[in-house]
């Protein structure tokens, strides 16, 4: 057991349930509970604070939690920072769509996160002196890949971009992230990457393309929130 049944933040109250060393983290608490009640053995919620539904259960035998993030850095980095530093969380899978950036990506497609770009002024608050390669935990990439491979799922690997602006002013910012090579672009791994690189834990981003950033191509609110399941099952795998 990670977790004190007597602790809490302002923003996640167990109330005595337990909280897995391993967690999954989508944006949608609505897919946190999707996630609970068709994959978990015997689900706990662990969480509603804010509609932030958390669930921990067993997936083949194996503890593990799942629990929604919201969008963007500030909420991933308050909910991923109380679960590693207070919940004593070791290993966080974020789970998410994404929007595709090069040509060779199409809807559905999966993509695992090595690295993430961002235009987020997240890391400043470490005061480093000079620029911080934003990357995941390979131990959790290299069991993700092994995992998809016996699954026979092709993925993508390499760098995306955590972006702070959904609705982005400059109209040019998305063809100079492809022209660099960023596969696809999110709104969270950043901060999730260097809040576990701090504490010294692992973090990983499997996302789902739901977009294509230059084709007029996307998928449905409701397809986002269950049709993603390649992507949870390999996350699954990773307790």
């Amino acid at each position: 057991m990670s977790s004190s049944p007597f602790k809490e933040t302002p923003h996640i109250k167990p109330n005595g349930a337990e909280i897995a060393e391993t967690i999954l983290l989508p944006g949608d608490p609505l897919r946190a509970k999707f996630i609970a009640e068709t994959y978990l053995e015997n689900p706990v919620q662990f969480n509603e604070v804010r509609g932030m539904l958390g669930y921990t259960g067993t997936y083949k035998g194996k503890k593990i939690s799942v629990m929604g993030t919201g969008m963007g850095v500030p909420s991933i980095g308050i909910y991923s920072w109380e679960l590693i530093n207070v919940f004593g969380v070791k290993n966080l899978i974020r789970i998410g769509s994404a929007g595709a950036l090069q040509d060779n990506l199409n809807l559905y497609d999966i993509v695992f996160g090595m690295g993430a770009s961002t235009n987020s002024n997240y890391a400043s608050q470490f005061n480093l002196p000079g620029q911080y390669a934003v990357t995941a935990s390979y131990e959790l990439l290299e069991k993700a890949k092994k995992t998809a491979d016996e699954k026979g799922q092709k993925v993508h690997i390499g760098n995306i971009l955590t972006s702070d602006t959904f609705y982005n002013a400059d109209k040019s910012a998305a063809g100079k992230w492809k022209d660099m090579g960023v596969l696809c672009i999110e709104m969270e791994a950043a901060a999730l990457y260097l809040n576990a690189a701090q504490a010294g834990v692992n973090a990983l981003c499997i996302l789902t393309i739901s977009d294509h950033i230059f084709r007029a191509e996307e998928t449905t609110s409701e397809e986002r929130q269950t049709s993603f399941t390649k992507m949870m099952e390999i996350a699954l795998e990773l307790a």
